[in-house]
Formats: structure tokens, sequence, C-alpha cells
């Protein structure tokens, strides 16, 4: 609401465009002002009482709110889903390993789980080394944030995307330099049973190559 239509209101508290208060005056005046300075005045809290009014260029004023706008729709990074089991075949897990890329390219971290029967459970290397071959495929597009963990008749681990940097330059090009943090999701699971990550009483599995 810019310039007469605020001269409906009787009093503004209004602010400089320094962000210095002038106080309570009436509006006609605040209008005066803001014009003595070849700038606008904008209602900025319509319900306030008095109503709040800024004294601003008004091009710049719009051009800020629709950048912090368009900041606070920016993607807000979610958990993805994807299910295998120790009998996916390789196809199959190359079409579920793109869609995780996918998720990983659009900014958000994928938990891939690997579904066990209860047979199944007596040779958990399986299902490792298929998560494992995940990871593999995924290449230098996904980050191992928790490695393989098996929890009741599941085994799960979270991937995250790359961050920006970290292996590879913005040109494309390899960046050849140490990375530290980089981890190895075929190190080590966990059995936890229903477990929780940190659990003391762990039993870790070696990793076992897939077995296709």
């Amino acid at each position: 609401m810019i310039n007469e239509r605020l001269l409906r209101f009787r009093e503004l508290r209004v602010v400089n465009t320094d962000g210095s208060p002038l106080g309570v005056i009436p509006s006609r005046e605040a209008l005066t002002t803001a014009r003595e300075q070849g700038l606008d005045l904008v209602l900025v809290a319509a319900t306030a009482t008095p109503p709040v009014a800024k004294i601003v260029d008004f091009g710049k004023f719009k051009y800020e709110n629709e950048k912090r706008e368009k900041e606070n729709k920016k993607h807000k990074q979610e958990l993805k889903g994807i299910k295998i089991t120790p009998r996916i075949a390789e196809h199959d897990l190359s079409h579920l390993v793109k869609n995780a890329l996918k998720f990983l390219d659009e900014g958000d971290k994928v938990r891939v789980v690997c579904m066990f029967r209860q047979r199944e459970l007596a040779h958990p290397q399986i299902g490792l080394g298929k998560l494992n071959r995940f990871v593999e495929m995924c290449g230098e597009d996904a980050v191992v944030e928790r490695p393989p963990s098996l929890e009741g008749r599941q085994m799960a681990m979270i991937l995250m995307p790359k961050p920006p940097g970290k292996g590879t330059k913005k040109d494309g090009k390899e960046d050849k330099r140490e990375n530290p943090d980089e981890q190895d999701g075929g190190k080590a699971v966990q059995d936890h049973g229903v477990g929780e990550d940190n659990s003391p009483k762990s039993e870790q599995l070696p990793p076992v190559p897939s077995e296709e």
C-alpha cells in the first residue's frame, strides 16, 4: 500500500529509510516527508496501533521482498526411502539407483533399506553386498552418511548428496585432493537387533562382495 492510500489513516508510526523511528505523525505529514526525500511511504504493519509505515525506495523494497520469498520457497531437504531385497536383480537395482540419484540431485537424502525374509537373516552378508553395490552404482554423486546397520529384519543406510567442492570441481574435472570426510559404506555392519545405532552390544560383520 503506497502513498495516497495511506491517507485513510489519521496517524502513522513512521520508520525512516535508515530504520530510525520518526514517531507517530499525521499520515499527510508522513507522506510529505517521504516525497521530500524522493521516496515512497509503504505500509508494513496495517494491524498495529497505530499502523506502521516505512519510507523506502519502493522498487528496491519490492525486489527485496520477492527475493526473500524465493529464498523461503527453496527446496527443503527431505529423507526419501528406497527398498530393496537380497534377491533383487541387477536391472531392478539399476532402476532404483536412478531414482536415488534423482532424489540426491534435488538435494534430498536417501534411506536405502534391504528387507530380509526370516530365513534370509542367516545370511545378512548378501544384503550387505547389495547395499554396497547400490553405493558403487551411485558413484561420486552420493556420500554415505550412515553406513548399513541391521535393524531387526531390515538393513538400512542413509545416503546424502555430495557437498559442493568435495572430490569434483564445478567444471566437472576431477579434484585429486584427498577427502578425509569420505565414508566407506562397506566398512562394517552393526547388528543391533531392533536396536539403536549407538548400541554398545553391536556385532560387526565384514564386508562381502555382491552376489549376483
